[in-house]
């Protein structure tokens, strides 16, 4: 029996969607928050320079991506087993702890205290994938994921504009309201969240396959899982230099301050909306997953190349608009990855996927990080603040060969026995 929607879960299904759109909201509201805030709070509780705060910057990311790997396959496994709906409420839980840890850290340490807690919770993402892949039809998921997409983007046009007012009484005061932002959310789903997987589409917690190594060895079992995972770990290795050092990029380059930084983060957020929430159905239906995610790559590596060579200011927000159609790709890749497994192992395939992002967040930001100090560091050889974004554009090629030599045909939806 498959857990994809039917005419008689729509209500439950519709209810489920919008709590998986606001718990994704709130997550990058949070992130949108706090992002033009945290090299300064890493200055002021370090003491270090620009150089040396980035690369503090980076091991944050590390950490938090570390217990991700770690946890992420247990996290989507337990939702295959238990439902959806305790993990999910869980992982919000733990993020609004993090921020308020992070919020009153006196030191480093607790900043790396709040990243291991919102990693071991694991990604919150993993689950809403899982759950909408249970409340929505195989030729639907296009869409569906479209809109968490959107999801993302909102929460990054919010999320800056509030940053830029509340991030004024000091640094640690977005992270409050970001943990505030949670907990409400986590308040609603207690509430309002129906469980997407009924009792008969689960199977038994197998702990071999519920670790990061057997999560990584059922991507061979499902035909053509495998490259998809390779794909998804070239680009969450790219996407890492955004997350690791845009901030300190605009700033070294261009003198940006916390407005700019933020309002630089609106755009993507507006971009990341529009072709998210209008331009995935439509690309999906027109081209197929395969082909819109080949577009959004190649998009993505001339926009990433951009980065790392415009040599002024104003010229980021024509890649930002060009660049959010690299937002084609996410969707159109974890839409494919849905196909081809049944029902009551999506939270497992969203985990195993969630492992290769963890690892490459893990290995991402330190090593994106690395490039920037090295490129800018004082009385170094060259001082190129934009040399991570063409290591990224390097790795958004090799993802996308690697797709393009994936067989073109769509594999068929599976249903559970």
């Amino acid at each position: 029996m498959t857990a994809a929607a039917s005419p008689a879960r729509a209500g439950p299904g519709r209810r489920g969607l919008a709590f998986a759109l606001a718990t994704v909201l709130v997550d990058m509201v949070g992130i949108g928050l706090i992002v033009p805030v945290v090299p300064d709070l890493i200055r002021e509780v370090t003491g270090e320079g620009l150089s040396g705060a980035a690369w503090t910057g980076g091991l944050l990311f590390a950490a938090y991506s570390a217990m991700q790997f770690l946890f992420g396959p247990l996290v989507g496994n337990l939702s295959d087993a238990v439902g959806r709906r305790p993990v999910l409420l869980v992982s919000v839980a733990g993020l609004g702890l993090d921020y308020l840890v992070t919020a009153f850290a006196p030191s480093l340490p607790w900043f790396f205290a709040g990243r291991l807690i919102a990693g071991a919770c694991g990604a919150s993402v993993i689950t809403v994938n899982a759950y909408i892949a249970d409340v929505t039809r195989p030729e639907e998921r296009g869409r569906a994921f479209g809109l968490i997409g959107a999801a993302f983007g909102v929460g990054f046009i919010l999320g800056p504009a509030l940053g830029g007012l509340v991030g004024q009484l000091g640094p640690r005061a977005p992270f409050l309201v970001a943990a505030g932002f949670s907990l409400l959310n986590f308040a609603f789903g207690a509430l309002a969240l129906p469980e997407s997987l009924p009792p008969e589409a689960r199977r038994p917690l197998r702990l071999a396959r519920a670790n990061p190594l057997g999560a990584l060895a059922a991507l061979r079992e499902a035909p053509g899982l495998a490259p998809l995972g390779l794909v998804t770990l070239l680009m969450a290795l790219a996407q890492s230099a955004y997350l690791a050092v845009w901030a300190f990029s605009l700033e070294a380059r261009y003198g940006w301050g916390e407005g700019a930084v933020g309002l630089s983060l609106a755009a993507v957020g507006v971009g990341a909306v529009a072709v998210q929430g209008f331009a995935v159905g439509p690309a999906v239906a027109r081209l197929g997953e395969r082909r819109t995610a080949l577009l959004g790559l190649g998009i993505g590596v001339g926009t990433t190349l951009g980065y790392a060579l415009a040599p002024a200011g104003w010229m980021v927000f024509p890649l930002i608009a060009v660049g959010s159609l690299q937002g084609l790709v996410p969707p159109a890749l974890t839409a494919l990855a849905s196909r081809t497994v049944p029902a009551d192992r999506q939270g497992e395939v969203q985990g195993a996927l969630g492992s290769l992002q963890g690892i490459a967040a893990v290995v991402g930001p330190p090593l994106m990080a690395g490039i920037f100090s090295l490129a800018t560091r004082p009385g170094g050889a060259v001082f190129w603040p934009g040399a991570p974004y063409a290591a990224a554009s390097v790795l958004l090629a090799a993802s996308l060969i690697a797709l393009a030599r994936m067989p073109a045909t769509r594999t068929p939806p599976r249903t559970a026995a």
